[in-house]
């Protein structure tokens, strides 16, 4: 679907899962994050994803991996997972050159769009490393509220990266959909 900010979204496919890998990991770690403002390099090293879980994520049912294209590449994506009552949001990445210009702030409300047309849902969740204040800001300006509720980091599992603190945990946020 095209729309009035030049983009595309569409569903990923199996063809897509190396170009998806890189964004996320662009996105997230090493020096290149840093051009963003969604960058985890401070608090993290390792790899943000790989292709093996991109890849369960595209080919689950009931979960879809929205891809955002624009000019031909792929610019931004999201995971979007049916949980019963509530829709997961995760694996959200935005090309860190287009990052602040409002692209992230689109797919978020397509994707909220999406999970209550696809699924009926009327609650989004999703859990972010609660150390990144500024990233969870972000969220409560677009109706997300803290809740809370707290999981530990998973330390030693480096699929979820290489822990640079030893403070890391993941805070559940909720948004009523309405």
């Amino acid at each position: 679907m095209q729309t009035a900010t030049g983009v595309t979204f569409r569903d990923a496919t199996d063809a897509d899962v190396d170009e998806l890998v890189a964004l996320v990991e662009s996105a997230y770690r090493g020096e290149a994050s840093r051009a963003g403002w969604t960058t985890e390099a401070d608090i993290l090293d390792g790899r943000r994803t790989d292709p093996e879980s991109v890849l369960a994520v595209v080919r689950s049912p009931g979960s879809r991996l929205l891809t955002v294209e624009r000019d031909g590449r792929i610019v931004a994506c999201c995971q979007l997972e049916h949980r019963g009552e509530y829709a997961y949001f995760g694996m959200f990445a935005v090309s860190p050159a287009l990052q602040g210009g409002g692209l992230g702030k689109a797919v978020l409300a397509q994707a909220e769009r999406q999970a209550r047309e696809m699924w009926g849902v009327t609650r989004m969740h999703m859990t972010v490393i609660s150390v990144r204040d500024d990233l969870i800001a972000w969220y409560e300006r677009r109706g997300y509220r803290r809740t809370g509720r707290t999981s530990p980091f998973p330390y030693g599992d480096e699929r979820f990266g290489i822990p640079r603190r030893d403070d890391l945990r993941f805070e559940l946020l909720v948004k009523e959909l309405g």
